[in-house]
């Protein structure tokens, strides 16, 4: 794997050595949020999701939001990807708006459950957005073969979801979202519903994945382990309104074999997320 060493200030900017102008750092941004809110409407009165979330995300980082649930963690993930629409500050997505990466195809989104269409067979579900986007017979094929070659699902194109068990199902899912050629990935607890041993592999292709793609990812978990293993930094959350609580660097080198887990460093960075989550649950003074 090659996983680039990374360097941040608490709020998210870096600067790689030999270059410090504002250009290029704007240039390695591709999210960038300053003071966004976020308050719902109800029945019986709002409810504030989200609370002053300032964030810069670089090109080819790994980013993990963690918290307790309620946080905000998807409803940021949503913004991010213009499904939801923030009631204060603001953002940008590759240069853009939430609105105009969208429509950009900027972005590929995970969802936690595969969401697959059981009628389709699996080169079908990943050729879906392809077909939404017009693009020619032939580049389908090529584009949902590629995909599919990388999540290590040749052979099962002409099975339909139902044929393949929970982690093939998402691996196609990761494959569709790959299929549009995005500059990142937003992935909303993929492998939440899956069995640790399931789960454990598909954290090893996942940064494999990212190792040969170079993509940004935002990664929503409630697993720490999860996090560490994963990311090169860590956002944590407190409880809603959602505010970030702290942001952890994760450097853990370029070869994160599972066992790595059980070194001293992930366990020291493990316990500083479990100290920042604590942390963000205390009451207030």
């Amino acid at each position: 794997m090659n996983i680039a060493p990374h360097t941040s200030a608490s709020n998210g900017s870096s600067v790689p050595q030999g270059s410090s102008t504002q250009d290029d750092a704007s240039d390695r941004k591709v999210i960038s949020t300053r003071n966004l809110d976020l308050t719902f409407p109800t029945a019986d009165g709002s409810v504030q999701a989200l609370s002053d979330i300032t964030l810069d995300i670089d090109r080819g980082e790994f980013v993990s939001l963690i918290g307790p649930s309620g946080c905000g963690k998807t409803t940021l993930l949503r913004v991010i990807a213009d499904l939801e629409k923030p009631t204060g500050g603001s953002i940008e997505v590759n240069g853009t708006t939430p609105e105009g990466a969208r429509q950009d195809g900027a972005y590929g989104y995970v969802f936690q459950q595969a969401a697959l269409f059981p009628w389709r067979t699996i080169e079908a579900n990943v050729a879906l957005p392809l077909e939404v986007m017009g693009l020619k017979a032939e580049e389908r094929a090529r584009r949902v073969r590629s995909n599919l070659e990388l999540v290590n699902l040749i052979g099962f194109e002409k099975k339909f979801p139902w044929q393949l068990s929970g982690g093939m199902q998402q691996r196609a899912s990761i494959a569709r979202a790959l299929a549009v050629e995005p500059d990142m990935l937003l992935m909303d607890e993929p492998f939440g519903a899956l069995d640790e041993i399931v789960r454990d592999h598909l954290n090893e292709e996942l940064l494999k994945l990212w190792a040969t793609t170079g993509k940004t990812v935002v990664f929503v978990t409630h697993s720490i382990p999860e996090a560490v293993y994963l990311s090169t930094r860590i956002v944590v959350m407190s409880p809603r309104p959602g505010r970030i609580h702290e942001i952890i660097d994760c450097d853990l080198g370029a070869d994160r074999p599972l066992e790595i887990r059980e070194s001293p460093q992930f366990l020291k960075i493990a316990h500083r997320v479990r100290q920042g989550l604590a942390a963000g649950h205390a009451p207030e003074a």
